[in-house]
């Protein structure tokens, strides 16, 4: 080889190296990726859309190189099965209930705490404080997911096939309750006796005399329409269920810097949009409910403080972030 011949070959090969990457297809495909997101929720639910629309915003602001699959209904299994999933990286995503994280980890439970707050408008709030986020940074080390933040459900209610005037009237009751720890020993403060049935089979059981009825948040029980084998509701003004969309630590370790932010920012755009939706369709969903045969009662008058001491005895040793946000709460 010449001089002049080396001398172009190291002048070509030093050209190539500068040279900016060119964004062919296949180095696009080569960057994209689909995350499968798993939700217990029916599709229609305020949930599933608001995951729904993360899924559209990601792809929108990607320009389809990230994108969203959405398995509503349980597809891929109940709670504890996903959170394995998100565990091993097999699941991208999930939005999972306060109610399984908090099963795993006590101080998470904190959030599920009756009487944090009394309304809807005030769970809208709260959920979005620093006290209640800050509850999530625990997750990455006790079940290997990065929380994003927390969607709500409005004030969970009773609806018995018996008439009840007030929670004292729970006394003997074989009711569906969701099985978290915290629920259980709450309602067991009234002497219920917690029956755990699946939801899909609570309607039948409800009309049998399997149970004497459930407590559940207003969307659920609308699209259900437990109203229809009920007598009564009763709002607990007690309880309420939030989700937190969660994400494989697998997975988030080989995201980038840009990714992570735009997801985090995306999620909270989504969860922003899920919270509002809940506030104002509550009332309205409450309205059409008065307008059923079903007998709407009210908590007025009843005093929870005494139930609230025997709640405190069992869990503050355990979540003491209780504490906390009950003393925010009763600011909102």
């Amino acid at each position: 080889m010449t001089i002049y011949s080396r001398r172009r070959f190291m002048q070509t090969a030093l050209a190539a190296t500068a040279a900016p990457m060119i964004w062919t297809p296949a180095v696009r495909a080569a960057s994209s990726r689909e995350f499968r997101v798993g939700l217990i929720t029916p599709a229609g639910h305020s949930w599933n859309r608001a995951a729904v629309a993360f899924g559209e915003a990601l792809k929108k602001e990607t320009d389809g190189r990230l994108s969203v699959t959405v398995f509503h209904s349980g597809q891929l299994g109940n709670e504890s099965v996903m959170m394995q999933q998100l565990q091993t990286g097999a699941l991208d995503m999930g939005w999972i209930q306060a109610a399984e994280l908090g099963s795993r980890v006590d101080s998470v439970a904190a959030i599920n705490a009756p009487y944090l707050v009394r309304s809807t408008e005030s769970v809208a709030k709260l959920v979005k404080t620093p006290q209640a986020l800050k509850l999530l940074e625990v997750l990455p080390r006790e079940t290997g997911t990065i929380g994003l933040g927390w969607g709500i459900t409005g004030m969970r209610v009773v609806f018995a096939t018996r008439d009840v005037n007030a929670p004292t009237d729970l006394k003997g009751m074989k009711l569906r309750i969701n099985p978290t720890p915290v629920y259980r020993d709450f309602y067991q403060l009234f002497g219920v006796a917690p029956t755990p049935i699946p939801t899909p089979a609570v309607f039948d059981a409800m009309t049998n005399g399997q149970v004497d009825g459930l407590e559940a948040d207003i969307e659920l029980s609308w699209n259900q329409r437990f109203d229809k084998v009920s007598k009564a509701l009763l709002p607990m003004n007690a309880l309420f269920m939030p989700f937190a969309p969660l994400v494989s630590g697998r997975v988030w370790k080989d995201l980038d810097a840009k990714d992570k932010d735009l997801i985090r920012g995306l999620v909270a755009q989504s969860l922003d949009a899920q919270i509002a939706d809940i506030v104002t369709t509550e009332k309205g969903l409450i309205e059409k409910l008065k307008e059923t045969p079903i007998a709407f009662k009210s908590d007025a008058g009843y005093d929870p403080q005494p139930v609230i001491a025997e709640f405190d005895k069992i869990w503050l040793p355990k979540a003491p972030q209780i504490a906390e946000l009950r003393k925010i709460g009763a600011t909102l």
